[in-house]
């Protein structure tokens, strides 16, 4: 599944250039993850980046975007392709 960022986010700026997929932005009030470019760094690491350095905690599951790991890995590949 894609990830969320919830309204927990202090907008620290350190998730955005982690991901590899450019799929953080600034919001309005908070950072914001878009669903078509995210793929939990599948295909680039073994875990999210953004949530390894978010210091509140505030990136889970997005429960309305759920993929399995083959579907994140295509994504990926789609992203990827030159």
């Amino acid at each position: 599944m894609s990830l969320i960022i919830t309204d927990e986010c202090i907008n620290c700026d350190v998730c955005e250039p982690e991901c590899p997929n450019n799929a953080i932005t600034q919001g309005d009030d908070i950072y914001i993850i878009d669903p078509a470019k995210c793929t939990e760094c599948v295909g680039h690491f073994d875990t999210p980046q953004c949530r390894e350095v978010c210091p509140v905690d505030c990136i889970p599951g997005d429960p309305d975007n759920t993929e399995s790991h083959d579907e994140l890995m295509a994504k990926f590949l789609k992203l990827t392709a030159k």
